[in-house]
């Protein structure tokens, strides 16, 4: 089966980015790493999640693709040990394409998904994309404080009450957006529009849910009755500027 297309083609290398490919088929490695070495980019492979992670402590890539099945760990305990060290962004490939499964690995940290068989030019234009947004999403603005929540737009530093919380790319991203608009609420199709501009990228309608849902686990003392991120029913979600909680 083919699984990548093979032309050459530059996808906008404006510098050399280190990424890290995770996958035991050596066919795929190989194929990826010769990709992406002409498309500019410095390829660091693994087979497996140990030698992974051992990379991951000693070139600090600038983004993951990752592959769920690996012979030592899987890529959703992999994906989560990466999380813990950073917020860099991470492309899960899987030959899985069940809900649930895109699901887990968007909760476990990822910040988009690929299903294999894939082809090259889609997997280089959602890197590309990824990196895109990563250098503009650090746009200079007033760090904020509402109710022991601290966001920093520069250091993209958040705290609560006191606490530093460890957010992926895109979970900083989606708090950010909403402390901008704070006490007001923003429809779902405002939040993909400003987080996933490039909407071919990415069509699947609950990931602006999940990663909510992730975001919360984080931020909220209880996820499950939120006092900072709240619902809107029927609508979206706004940032809840209110001193009461419950």
């Amino acid at each position: 089966m083919n699984f990548y297309h093979t032309e050459v083609i530059m996808v906008n290398p404006v510098q050399k980015h280190h990424i890290l490919v995770v996958d035991d088929d050596p066919d795929i490695r190989t194929i990826l790493e010769d990709n992406l070495r002409l498309d500019g980019y410095t390829p660091d492979m693994a087979s497996c999640g140990q030698e992974a992670l051992d990379i991951f402590d000693r070139y600090t890539p600038e983004l993951v693709v990752l592959d769920l099945m690996l012979p030592d760990m899987d890529g959703i305990q992999v994906c989560r040990a990466i999380r813990g060290r950073s917020p860099v962004p991470i492309i899960m490939l899987t030959a899985k394409d069940g809900i649930s499964d895109k699901v887990l690995g968007l909760e476990s940290g990822a910040d988009d998904y690929l299903v294999k068989p894939f082809d090259y030019l889609e997997l280089a234009a959602r890197i590309n994309a990824c990196l895109r947004r990563m250098q503009t999403s650090h746009p200079s603005g007033v760090a904020q404080e509402i109710n022991g929540l601290f966001i920093d737009p520069d250091t993209r530093e958040v705290m609560v009450g006191g606490r530093s919380v460890n957010l992926t790319k895109k979970e900083f991203e989606i708090l950010s957006l909403l402390s901008k608009h704070a006490g007001c609420v923003l429809d779902r199709h405002t939040i993909r529009r400003e987080i996933w501009p490039d909407k071919t990228l990415y069509k699947w309608s609950r990931a602006i849910d999940v990663h909510v849902q992730h975001l919360r686990s984080k931020v909220e003392e209880n996820p499950d009755q939120p006092n900072y991120i709240l619902t809107v029913q029927g609508v979206g979600y706004k940032l809840n500027t209110s001193s009461s909680t419950g």
